[in-house]
């Protein structure tokens, strides 16, 4: 039995490494972590209490180093500062801005930042009898909207048939739906919007194209597909035949194949 006299005076990590010097056999050890009675404790000093009596699993060192790091703050990790609070931008912002930070130092140039948007009349979405547990779902959403590559893609496809089963037609149109997205945005597509028979592929305003290349482009559609310039933002506008309504499969297969082809206008 170990007793930490006046744990609100510590840090996480310090309150952490003293649970660990009990409890190394197989004998059942304690670990008592007081503070004064009726003392006003510090928002910062509860929330360490907090998390080390949250945390009490093996393996629990990894989780207790992240609720140090959204506690305390990361601070200036490329500079000889040390301030500020994580938590202020959120995890996901933060590493984003981690990593242009990062490539700015190397020199890489700044990253284009656009937004690519998908609007199309398809079923894409996660049912709630697949993953009934709604933090799990969230997470695969989150997981889903991140990928970038098509073995990015086969991984997430992979990991829901371990996990879930095999995934509804709604799932697997949303894994598709991802992909088309990356892809979208890597030849400065800032947005797809289909109406009617008509898939418009808006283009960003500072699309790094050659615009040299564009008629041959059009020409390998057989007048299926324009080109509009005559607006602030340029757009294909495809045009699929036909007076019935058009089947979703056929309106993903037009923006894959016009994404695929799209490859060539990249200066």
């Amino acid at each position: 039995t170990i007793l930490i006299h006046d744990a609100d005076n510590l840090g996480l990590s310090q309150l952490y490494q003293l649970r660990g010097r009990v409890g190394r056999s197989n004998r059942t050890s304690y670990a008592f972590f007081m503070y004064k009675r009726n003392k006003m404790l510090k928002e910062i000093a509860e929330k360490r209490l907090a998390a080390i009596k949250e945390f009490t699993e093996l393996g629990s060192g990894f989780k207790i180093a992240m609720r140090d790091l959204e506690i305390r703050g990361a601070g200036n990790l490329l500079g000889a500062r040390q301030h500020g609070h994580m938590e202020a931008v959120g995890y996901d912002l933060y590493c984003k801005m981690l990593n242009e930070a990062v490539k700015a130092l190397k020199g890489e140039g700044e990253e284009v930042q656009f937004e690519t948007t998908i609007d199309i009349r398809i079923s894409a979405f996660i049912p709630p009898k697949y993953i009934p547990n709604e933090v799990h779902k969230l997470d695969i959403y989150k997981r889903i909207a991140g990928i970038e590559t098509e073995e990015e893609s086969e991984e997430m496809l992979e990991e829901l048939i371990d996990r879930f089963g095999e995934p509804p037609k709604s799932v697997q149109n949303l894994l598709l739906i991802a992909r088309l997205k990356a892809q979208a945005h890597h030849v400065y597509v800032t947005e797809i919007l289909q109406k009617d028979h008509t898939v418009k592929f808006v283009l960003y305003e500072k699309a790094k194209i050659d615009p040299g290349k564009i008629p041959r482009f059009v020409e390998k559609f057989k007048n299926a597909l324009s080109f509009l310039s005559d607006n602030k933002s340029p757009c294909f506008l495809y045009r699929i035949n036909g007076n019935t309504k058009v089947k979703s499969d056929k309106v993903l297969e037009v923006i894959r194949k016009v994404l695929d082809e799209a490859e060539q206008l990249l200066g």
